[in-house]
C-alpha cells in the first residue's frame, strides 16, 4: 500500500530533457495559460495519454467488457466537456492538450470574464474567493465539468478594478512634516 505521506507523481516527464522544440513549445502553453510549472503540462498530458490509451484499447477489442468502458470513457468526456454528446470513441483520437487545459477552473476563469489575467485567476482561486457550487476550490487544475461550469462564482465581491485607498495617517504625517521645514 505505500507510505501515506509519500505521494505518487500523476505525471510521466518527457523521455528526453532537452529537446528544443518541445521546451518552445512548453513556454508558449505555459505563457498562454498562466502555468507556474512545467509538471502542469505535463499532468494534463499525462491525463490525456490515459484517455488516448483506453479509446484505443476499447477500438481495438470488440467484447461485451469493450462496449461497456467505451460508454464509461464516452460519458466521462461528455461530461467534462471535451467531447460532443454524439461523438464515437474514434472522436477521442483528436483531442489535444489545448482542449483539456481549456477546461481547467484558472482557464475558464478567465474566459467567464470573473479575472483580468491567468495570473489574477489563479491568484483568486488559490486565495479561495472562487466556489464551484457550494464548493471553494482551491486548485486552479481542477477540471470544470460542463454542469458545474454555469455554477462558477466569486465568493467575496471585490474590487478588482481600483486600488485600495491610501491611509489617511501617512498623508497627515507627511504634512506635519512639510510645515515643521
Amino acid at each position: 500500500m505505500g507510505d501515506p505521506k509519500k505521494h505518487r507523481r500523476k505525471f510521466s516527464k518527457p523521455s528526453h530533457p532537452w529537446q528544443k522544440e518541445r521546451i518552445e513549445a512548453e513556454k508558449i502553453i505555459m505563457k498562454d495559460y498562466g502555468l507556474r510549472r512545467k509538471q502542469e503540462i505535463w499532468k494534463m498530458s499525462s491525463l490525456l495519454q490515459t484517455f488516448l490509451n483506453r479509446a484505443k484499447t476499447i477500438i481495438a477489442q470488440r467484447t461485451v467488457q469493450s462496449e461497456i468502458e467505451q460508454k464509461q470513457l464516452l460519458t466521462r468526456l461528455i461530461k467534462l466537456g471535451l467531447i460532443k454528446p454524439n461523438a464515437k470513441v474514434e472522436d477521442v483520437l483528436n483531442l489535444t492538450m489545448k482542449d483539456m487545459l481549456e477546461r481547467r477552473l484558472q482557464t475558464i476563469v478567465v474566459r467567464k470574464h470573473i479575472s483580468k489575467s491567468m495570473l489574477q485567476a489563479r491568484q483568486l482561486i488559490t486565495h479561495e474567493h472562487i466556489a464551484v457550487g457550494a464548493r471553494k476550490i482551491t486548485s486552479p487544475s481542477y477540471l470544470v465539468s460542463t454542469s458545474e461550469e454555469s455554477h462558477i462564482k466569486l465568493i467575496d465581491p471585490i474590487n478588482l478594478e481600483t486600488p485600495p485607498p491610501a491611509a489617511p495617517e501617512k498623508e497627515k504625517a507627511v504634512e506635519v512634516k512639510a510645515e515643521a521645514k
